[in-house]
């Protein structure tokens, strides 16, 4: 059952005509429709799109499913097909498509690069195709991928100036736990770029008038019916009419819905009105939900192993009672929510399920975005590990070409879930490896350690002492960002270094030992052993001169930048910083621009020079947005919360701390400088309690890092507490030990 008109939505139509009218004059915009499973987001979407095209506008569809996340571009690349659709806009959708799907753009040059041009050719092509009014339809934005949020928040940059009103939506329920689209979302709503358009639960009231509409007997629900209703759906629209749909078509009257036995849940509600169908129907959408969100009727038949002409009156039957929808061009069919494919996913039996799953795979190239990516996803369902391992491998390699590094992530899990026991231990190392450098880009620092210390034991079995010593160096830094002490990563990068000290003077031998010492430049800096680090830094560059190891070389030179400013030469550290950024960024070696924009806007932070800080910090925020490396804008945006707080701004440093402490899950650097930036905070209002409860797990993380930068302000900001609440002696215990920590390493 579908309610006829849309209740409760008055006024988001009216504002969405205002912004269908002044695109219709080039001042386009981009809304967002939020709100929970269920809640009419994709029926308010289509309202927008029916009165736009009343008005005159070209309008263009793209929609994702949860398993695109793994496919780069993903929503663009239907949106180019619901482009390629439309007579206004069809040549440039196939340019669109093409250029999203092109691999050789670039030949030989960095994939950074690539992905970057890649962005701004996509918002030329969507922007130049607006030649008039135009709608841009985008559904289901939390499953989106991070290079289609990417040429999404370019495209918004460009709206004002073009006819163009772009609307997506987004659940509310998936947005926040997947912290690329949360920031997405929150950046440019701060900026102005998107504007938000919140969908709430209805009212008994506005629940009442949908289940009348239902209902359509003439007569107003009663109002038991209604408060049953309200109480099994939440006010839930799509719930609301699932509910209905399910009495209606069983033996009970609709008036008796308070007193029927009603299914508890949507699930219940729609495999009830599932069994209702006939045999043919209900394989057809059960084999429909094994291929995804959306199907050809053609590759339902070669997974059914039915001719397609026999599927005809089971389609017309599962549209005719809102199972399914047309989705565009003739023979694609959509579930009208994710929620019912679901259900009704979760019936197959499992032995059918692993047979389908195997033969959508198989189907390949005749599904609707097929990609590398979907088809591991597919094999490992159905089962078969081995050409699910190589699928997935494939496609987390093309990810990670392009810095899709969480889509790049999560293939390259699903190739270790799936890896092949005769495997050779080289060869798996290599792919640990490989994880672990998307891992930590992620900031999940604990899987990186764990695939690194396997790596390294699967070279040492397969008689490769080089290449396990090499992995020693991520492994100490991804120790550390999960608060390891400095002993601990020098012992490992120690013997690194001595598994090599046998072995003959060539270049793998040579590069691998300038970035172990590298490695220890970094951990003693840290550390604040700043004599230490100098020496070790300034035979890591020789070292990575000698070998050619330009990214190795900016590393130390990084750390010896650091070093300075640390001890006291300052102009000089923060010239070797800047340069740092700049041969790396020339270079295109961003893993090191990032690592310098994170050290010279942190080392400002807890330097007092807070302006450079603050122009550092926000500089290299962005950059490591655009390029995913989470673990980075995650501690810089720390920092900038502690430059925000010391600046006075503290309503604005509270919530960039907050985010920070919230987003950064693999990082316990970041939550000891956010909850510094907490704390303080509290302390400043008065509220003593509080503070002294961040502070004090600040100082418990600081003290297992023995690291003073860590420590020193939790214990600072313990001593101020204590005498804000008039105990000197307590404060003075606080001060001595302060004192000593820095005593420690002659700060």
């Amino acid at each position: 059952m579908i309610c006829p008109i849309l209740v409760g939505r008055d006024d988001l139509l009216e504002l969405a005509d205002r912004r269908v009218e002044e695109a219709g004059t080039r001042t386009g915009r981009a809304l967002l429709l939020v709100g929970e499973a269920g809640i009419g987001k994709s029926r308010l979407l289509g309202s927008i799109e029916r009165r736009a095209a009343a008005a005159g506008f070209a309008i263009a569809h793209g929609a994702v499913a949860p398993r695109d996340l793994e496919v780069p571009g993903g929503l663009i690349l239907d949106l180019a097909r619901g482009m390629a659709r439309t007579e206004s806009l069809g040549p440039a959708g196939i340019a669109l498509g093409e250029r999203l799907r092109q691999d050789d753009a670039w030949p030989g040059g960095d994939p950074r690069r690539r992905r970057r041009v890649l962005i701004l050719d996509a918002v030329d092509i969507l922007v130049e195709a607006a030649t008039g009014p135009t709608v841009l339809s985008l559904e289901d934005l939390h499953w989106a991928d991070d290079l289609s949020l990417e040429i999404l928040g370019a495209l918004a940059r460009r709206l004002p100036n073009v006819p163009v009103l772009a609307v997506a939506t987004s659940r509310s329920d998936e947005l926040y736990p997947r912290v690329p689209m949360r920031e997405w979302r929150n950046r440019l709503v701060a900026q102005r770029l998107v504007e938000e358009m919140r969908l709430g639960r209805l009212s008994l009231a506005e629940t009442g008038t949908m289940v009348t509409l239902l209902l359509d007997n003439g007569l107003p629900a009663p109002r038991e019916t209604v408060e049953a209703v309200q109480e099994r759906t939440n006010g839930i629209p799509l719930h609301v009419e699932e509910l209905l749909g399910a009495v209606r078509h069983g033996p009970s009257e609709a008036g008796d819905v308070a007193a029927a036995g009603v299914p508890d849940t949507i699930e219940g509600a729609v495999l009830e009105r599932l069994d209702a169908r006939s045999p043919e129907a209900r394989e057809l959408a059960r084999a429909g939900s094994v291929i995804g969100r959306c199907f050809v009727l053609d590759v339902a038949a070669r997974v059914l192993g039915r001719p397609p002409e026999q599927l005809g009156e089971p389609l017309d039957e599962l549209v005719d009672h809102f199972f399914l929808v047309p989705a565009g061009p003739p023979g694609l069919y959509d579930f009208r929510h994710n929620l019912i494919r679901d259900a009704i996913y979760g019936r197959v039996p499992v032995t059918d399920r692993r047979r389908m799953h195997g033969r959508v795979a198989e189907l390949g190239e005749g599904l609707e975005g097929a990609a590398e990516a979907f088809a591991s996803a597919h094999f490992e369902l159905a089962g078969r590990t081995a050409e699910a391992f190589e699928a997935a491998l494939a496609g987390a390699r093309a990810a990670a070409a392009v810095s899709s590094h969480r889509e790049a992530d999560q293939l390259y899990r699903r190739a270790l879930r799936t890896i092949p026991a005769d495997l050779p231990p080289s060869q798996h190392a290599a792919i640990l490896a490989e994880f672990a450098v998307e891992a930590m880009a992620t900031d999940d620092n604990a899987a990186a350690a764990a695939a690194l210390e396997l790596a390294e034991d699967r070279f040492r079995e397969a008689g490769h002492k080089v290449r396990a010593a090499e992995v020693l160096v991520p492994l100490a830094a991804a120790r550390h960002l999960l608060g390891a002490p400095l002993e601990e990563r020098a012992a490992l990068l120690r013997r690194g270094l001595d598994a090599l000290a046998d072995e003959p003077a060539q270049p793998g031998v040579e590069r691998t030992r300038a970035r172990l010492l590298a490695g220890l430049a970094a951990a003693h800096m840290l550390d604040r052993r700043l004599d230490a680090s100098l020496d070790f830094a300034l035979r890591a560059i020789e070292a990575a001169v000698a070998a050619g190891d330009l990214a190795t070389e900016l590393n130390a030179q990084t750390t010896l930048g650091a070093v300075f400013v640390f001890s006291g030469r300052m102009e000089e550290g923060w010239d070797a910083l800047a340069s740092s950024i700049a041969r790396a960024r020339e270079a295109r070696i961003e893993p090191e621009a990032a690592r310098a924009y994170r050290m010279i806007g942190s080392a400002a932070s807890v330097l007092v020079e807070y302006q450079r800080g603050e122009g550092w910090l926000r500089d290299g925020i962005e950059y490591a947005e655009r390029l995913q490396y989470w673990n980075d804008r995650h501690y810089m945006a720390a920092h900038l919360a502690h430059v925000l707080w010391a600046t006075g701004r503290w309503v604005e440093a509270e919530g960039v701390a907050a985010h920070a402490l919230a987003d950064g899950r693999g990082g316990v650097t970041t939550r000891i400088t956010a909850l510094h930036v907490l704390g303080y905070i509290a302390a400043g209002r008065g509220e003593l309690l509080r503070a002294r409860q961040v502070l004090g797990e600040a100082r418990e993380l600081g003290e297992r890092m023995h690291e003073l930068q860590r420590l020193s302000p939790a214990l600072w900001g313990l001593a101020e507490l204590e005498l804000q609440a008039g105990d000197a002696a307590a404060a003075a215990d606080w001060c001595q030990l302060g004192r000593a920590a820095s005593e420690d390493v002659d700060d």
